[in-house]
């Protein structure tokens, strides 16, 4: 079996986008609501005892599943106000849905574990093929029964909660949903519940924990983050939702790379193992101005960022500067673009995403007219002076989509590698496009609004 059959199926068409590469994006634009701190800002408020406010959720259906999700334990979710509390929550009446989100199904595990339920949590065949076993682990070993198909615990997954137990662990891969659903658990668990990291993954949930009232430390330093937290009642809070790096980083890599373009994406998280992409993007030399724009409802740092067109070069990337990996994709176009050989180091965890992503992006780089080779856990993308337009299967990955729409924008019909004439023409076409609507749905509307010619669906 190879790694894209592990990783789930390739999607057919699933909805095409064509658009016109070489034309500058020139504007403002604010991404939709960090989708991290939005699945746990959901969370953390159906467990909190009362009414919060969160403003500025991501539309995306991920989102909408989580929403759902904790409206089916009993929480009421309304209009930005999310009502919840112990004496709300229920078992549900039925499986819960969780369609393509793993951040979902990962963080209801560690909720659900820690009450006197059995709950079915399942998903879409993507999602039916991405392996639990992560978040199992460690909720057997507190005290929950938890279920799913072979040895990688794959989905669909049955909890079945009860009394936990704290306990001191260590992921073996790093990994912020494994953590939160640790902590999540560790909310009504007897004694300490410790998550320890070599490295430093999104610390959204600590965050979001500490303003809810938990009793909780988060001690950092050298090779080392140690999250404690103790059993909690929690509290409402407010939250503006900062827009989401992740996304941002399509428009500011597209910025960097078509010619006579500026572009400013607004109030976006630059907080704690998000701001990875931005320091990478100006380690290659790509023009970026940031611009403080904090708000006192702000989870933490935000900033407005200014990216404009210009040469890039080369660079090496770790993992560990990219927790989660979501903006690899749109950083090897990038490198794609670069001059000389980028690398990317222990980036293996791609093959357990949406799709085989680690082979996925290789793939995406070719299609486009540059180098990639997958040696191991490394990638190693060649730049060239130009891409060219090209057709490409994003595999239903909502990532794949939207990378493969930025070298598009970036492709050149009128050269090709090296410099020669292209055998590709026209528009570049991406299949699989409708993926998109599990993170931003509102992607072509940006894209109008940041040129003067709207993309057109394919027929």
């Amino acid at each position: 079996m190879s790694a894209s059959d592990r990783a789930g199926p390739v999607s057919g068409v699933a909805g095409s986008l064509s658009l016109e590469g070489g034309r500058p994006l020139v504007g403002r634009v604010r991404v939709p609501g960090d989708k991290s701190v939005s699945h746990r800002a959901l969370v953390i408020g159906a467990l909190a005892a009362g009414e919060s406010v969160v403003r500025g959720l991501s539309d995306g259906d991920d989102v909408r599943r989580t929403a759902d999700a904790v409206r089916a334990l009993g929480a009421r979710v309304d209009d930005g106000k999310v009502s919840g509390g112990p004496d709300r929550l229920g078992e549900p009446a039925g499986p819960i849905d969780l369609g393509n989100s793993g951040t979902s199904m990962r963080l209801l595990a560690g909720v659900v574990a820690s009450w006197p339920w059995t709950v079915r949590l399942v998903g879409d065949a993507s999602l039916s093929a991405r392996p639990m076993d992560r978040v199992a682990e460690p909720l057997r070993l507190m005290g929950a029964q938890v279920s799913g198909h072979s040895a990688r615990c794959l989905p669909p997954l049955t909890v079945e909660g009860g009394v936990l137990r704290g306990l001191d662990y260590t992921p073996p891969v790093a990994s912020a949903q494994v953590k939160s659903c640790v902590l999540l658990a560790g909310l009504r668990a007897a004694g300490d519940t410790v998550v320890r990291e070599p490295v430093l993954t999104r610390v959204h949930t600590e965050e979001l924990l500490t303003r809810a009232g938990a009793r909780i430390t988060d001690e950092r330093g050298p090779g080392m983050h140690v999250v404690r937290v103790q059993a909690s009642e929690l509290v409402p809070f407010e939250l503006d939702v900062p827009g989401d790096p992740s996304q941002a980083a399509f428009w500011i890599t597209a910025a960097c790379l078509v010619p006579g373009s500026e572009v400013t994406v607004e109030r976006i998280y630059t907080g704690p193992a998000r701001r990875g992409v931005l320091d990478v993007l100006v380690r290659m030399g790509a023009a970026l101005d940031e611009v403080p724009a904090t708000r006192p409802g702000d989870l933490a740092a935000t900033s407005d960022v200014v990216a404009r067109a210009g040469p890039l070069v080369a660079t090496e990337v770790r993992a560990e500067e990219i927790p989660g990996l979501d903006e690899v994709p749109v950083l090897a176009v990038a490198a794609a673009c670069a001059e000389g050989t980028t690398v990317f180091r222990d980036v293996g965890e791609l093959r357990v995403k949406e799709s085989d992503r680690l082979a996925g992006v290789a793939e995406l780089v070719r299609a486009f007219g540059a180098r990639a080779e997958v040696s191991g856990d490394d990638l190693f993308v060649d730049g060239v002076p130009a891409l060219v337009p090209a057709r490409f299967d994003a595999r239903f990955d909502h990532r794949l989509a939207m990378a493969a729409a930025v070298a598009g924008l970036a492709a050149s019909a009128a050269a090709g590698p090296g410099g020669s004439t292209a055998s590709a023409s026209g528009p570049t076409r991406v299949d699989g496009w409708d993926a998109v609507a599990t993170s931003y749905p509102g992607f072509e509307r940006d894209l109008a609004r940041l040129r003067s010619d709207r993309p057109r669906r394919a027929r």
